[in-house]
């Protein structure tokens, strides 16, 4: 009777330690999802914030580039106003001249 109450409690050890070691590794294994799924959000969010920068890039090159035509509009505006009033003044002198 000793002998199988020994063994009885051998084994109801014997599975709680498998049960135990069980939980350990489905505990350590949500960890490694969760880590992983942490990594993969991390590598996302770089990616955004990357994207971010170029966008962002991409507009004041714009904006720049914006800037430098309006410039370069204004001095050929510039320009002919100039021609057009010397033109002017040489139309004028040429009728004065007459």
């Amino acid at each position: 009777r000793h002998k199988k109450e020994r063994k009885k409690q051998r084994k109801r050890e014997r599975k709680k330690k498998e049960r135990k070691r069980e939980r350990k590794r489905e505990r350590k294994k949500k960890e490694r999802k969760k880590e992983r799924k942490k990594k993969g959000r991390n590598k996302e969010r770089k990616k955004e914030k990357k994207k971010e920068r170029e966008n962002e890039r991409r507009k004041k090159k714009r904006k720049k580039e914006k800037k430098k035509k309006k410039e370069r509009k204004k001095e050929r505006k510039k320009e002919k106003r100039k021609k057009d009033r010397t033109k002017e003044e040489k139309k004028k002198k040429k009728k004065q001249n007459m």
